[in-house]
C-alpha cells in the first residue's frame, strides 16, 4: 500500500515548505512571531494535512483534510502577497512561491475531484 510520501503533491508541498523557510529567514527579526511564523505554519500545514488525509479510513475525513490543505494554501497565498508588498520578498522569490503554491493547489483540487468521482461511482 502506498503512503502519503508517494504522492507527488505531498512531495511538492515539502519542497514548498523548505522554500518558505529559506525565504523567510531574511525577513525582519521582529516578524518572527508575525508574518514569518504565520507563513511557516501555513506552509507546514499543507503537507501535514495531506499526510493526515491519507491516514484516514473514511473518504469523508480524507476529503476534509484535503480541503484544509487547500485552505492553508489560500492563506499562504495572501501572506506571500503581503510579504512582497512589504518588500520582504524579492520579485523572483514572490513569483516562485506563487507558482509553486498554485501548482500544489491545482494538484489538491484534482486529487479531491478524483476521490469524489470515485465515491460517486461506488
Amino acid at each position: 500500500m502506498a503512503t502519503h510520501k508517494d504522492l507527488i503533491v505531498w512531495q511538492k508541498a515539502i519542497q514548498f515548505v523548505l522554500l518558505v523557510y529559506r525565504y523567510t529567514q531574511s525577513f525582519p527579526k521582529e516578524e518572527i512571531y508575525g508574518i514569518t511564523g504565520q507563513m511557516r505554519r501555513a506552509a507546514v500545514s499543507i503537507p501535514s494535512n495531506i499526510a493526515e488525509a491519507h491516514g484516514r479510513y473514511s473518504e469523508k475525513e480524507l476529503l476534509h483534510f484535503l480541503h484544509i490543505a487547500i485552505a492553508s494554501s489560500a492563506e499562504l497565498e495572501t501572506q506571500i502577497l503581503i510579504s512582497y508588498q512589504l518588500q520582504f520578498l524579492q520579485e523572483a522569490e514572490y513569483k516562485e512561491l506563487l507558482s509553486l503554491n498554485e501548482e500544489i493547489t491545482k494538484m489538491l483540487a484534482s486529487l479531491i475531484r478524483s476521490k469524489k468521482n470515485k465515491n460517486d461511482k461506488n
